[in-house]
């Protein structure tokens, strides 16, 4: 029987490097089949619930909070985009079944990213939603104004969902993970990763543009571009069509 619910999975390690997972609600979701992974941006999972629930209507989803600003047990790894990507690679090898498809938002696009080539056998296909960024969003002046232009065509629903996460990690500690994904050039990672890459973005996206996202497809070796409605968080404002390009990577031919 299909189960149906919502899920967040806290990813534990030991010092040895060896990691772990305990549930939050409900930890099976969907039915048989390839698991949808999803990596949040920020470390602020609530605003992907609505999509792990829509994947979850036709297949196993999980939502990995990494690094977990509000688990009561405290944050598993350090905010940066490396600590990030070595832990989910770490869960990756951890978890027993099949390989899934990895899907990250925002800087959690980059984090997956990372993880898909740290841990190739483990990803089906990769799923790049709104990555960030540009390269000439890699300053932080041209980046606030970017971040503000977007804002404004947001959901005012999404505040909820992200808040909580925010005030829990603190200016510092989002700063450093905005910073280091900054650093990052995920247009030459991609050349690395094996698997098929869809890229998704929306068409009102400042910070991961329509361009920015078909020039990325382009950078993969089996890569393809979708642009959906929206802004940086159609995630969470349009939870079906990002469900429906989550699904053609998961159920595509390899």
């Amino acid at each position: 029987m299909t189960q149906h619910g919502q899920a967040l999975l806290y990813v534990t390690h030991d010092g040895a490097g060896t990691s772990a997972v305990r549930s939050m609600g409900t930890a099976e979701l969907g039915a048989a089949g390839v698991p949808v992974v999803l990596v949040p941006g920020l470390g602020a999972p609530g605003y992907l619930l609505r999509t792990l629930e829509r994947c979850a209507r036709s297949g196993p989803a999980r939502l990995l909070d990494v690094p977990g600003h509000r688990d009561p047990a405290g944050r598993v790894c350090g905010d940066t985009l490396g600590a990030l990507a070595d832990t989910v690679a770490r869960w990756l090898t951890d978890v027993p079944g099949g390989p899934v498809v990895l899907a990250g938002h925002s800087t959690g696009a980059q984090v997956a990213l990372h993880a898909a080539v740290l841990r190739p056998g483990r990803v089906r296909a990769l799923v790049l939603m709104a990555p960030t960024f540009p390269p000439r969003l890699r300053r932080f002046g041209p980046l606030l104004g970017a971040a503000f232009h977007t804002a404004v065509q947001e959901s005012p629903g999404v505040v909820p969902a992200v808040l909580p996460s925010y005030l829990a990690a603190g200016p510092r500690r989002l700063l450093a993970c905005a910073r280091s994904a900054q650093a990052d050039a995920p247009e030459e990672v991609l050349s690395r990763v094996i698997c098929p890459v869809t890229v998704v973005g929306a068409e009102h996206d400042v910070l991961s543009p329509p361009g920015w996202v078909r020039y990325l497809a382009g950078r993969a070796v089996r890569g393809r571009a979708v642009v959906v409605r929206g802004a940086h968080a159609f995630t969470h404002r349009h939870p079906d069509a990002t469900a429906e390009a989550l699904n053609g990577a998961r159920y595509a031919p390899l």
